[in-house]
């Protein structure tokens, strides 16, 4: 597996290069954006996790998460950073980052996300389920939400959270509940990136996002998924549609 760590302080990124690579991962170290950007771009095979710095030179870590979504809508993305502010947090999350630990941090923490993450990503190699529900199908394996006949491809965070609430439909989950199972994070920090995120899944999924049916508000507590889904495993959908392209043929 394989690691690109974008950090300017020398420090820091020799410390996580030397933990890193005793876990077993490949690392590349960038000292800037640019440079982060062109090693990202250039990696055959990809890397499999970015850490990610704020502050660095020539480039904001918040425009390198940006470019790097648009290469690559699923890779993990965890940002580093010494800036501790909500509105801080919000905005990462926003340019698409999955995960926030702030400077300084517990490294055994880093290392538990970083394997947590790897994980997931491995397992969504696997043959997961494809959701059916409405015109709407989810496919958590491509990252993808196909309504009608127009496809869009979601970032991991987008998936994890939408995957989350498909996987405990007529459940009412709280917004901590939330953070503290799809972002990892503390339940005391801002809840305001649930609300964005949940707010561009609606603009996705519902008919009416202004008058959601799918994801609904729960006052005072957060969220609960309501939909009659259907389960398919990916195998299964790509042989039934190979099946009608077939008789069509």
């Amino acid at each position: 597996m394989k690691i690109l760590v974008v950090e300017d302080e020398a420090a820091i990124a020799a410390g996580l290069r030397f933990n890193f690579e005793q876990e077993g991962y490949e690392v590349v170290i960038a000292v800037t954006g640019e440079e982060g950007l062109h090693a990202f771009a250039a990696a055959d095979p990809p890397f499999d996790l970015v850490i990610l710095d704020l502050m660095l030179p020539q480039m904001s870590g918040y425009e390198v998460c940006r470019r790097i979504r648009k290469q690559d809508s699923q890779v993990p993305i965890i940002v580093l950073s010494a800036r501790t502010l909500a509105e801080d947090k919000a905005v990462a999350f926003d340019c698409g980052a999955d995960q926030y630990v702030t400077k300084p941090f517990a490294l055994l923490e880093l290392l538990s996300r970083v394997r947590n993450l790897v994980q997931r990503r491995r397992r969504g190699r696997g043959a997961p389920k494809v959701y059916r529900f409405g015109n709407v199908v989810v496919d958590p394996e491509r990252f993808t939400v196909t309504v009608g006949e127009q496809t869009t491809r979601l970032t991991t965070l987008e998936m994890q959270l939408l995957n989350y609430f498909l996987e405990n439909r007529g459940k009412v989950l709280s917004r901590q509940q939330i953070l503290e199972d799809v972002w990892k994070e503390p339940a005391d920090i801002t809840t305001r990136s649930i609300d964005n995120f949940v707010l561009r899944l609606r603009r996705l999924i519902e008919p009416d996002p202004g008058e959601p049916r799918y994801i609904v508000s729960i006052r005072g507590t957060g969220y609960q998924f309501m939909a009659d889904v259907t389960e398919q495993t990916a195998r299964s959908t790509e042989r039934l549609s190979s099946d009608t392209a077939d008789s069509t043929s």
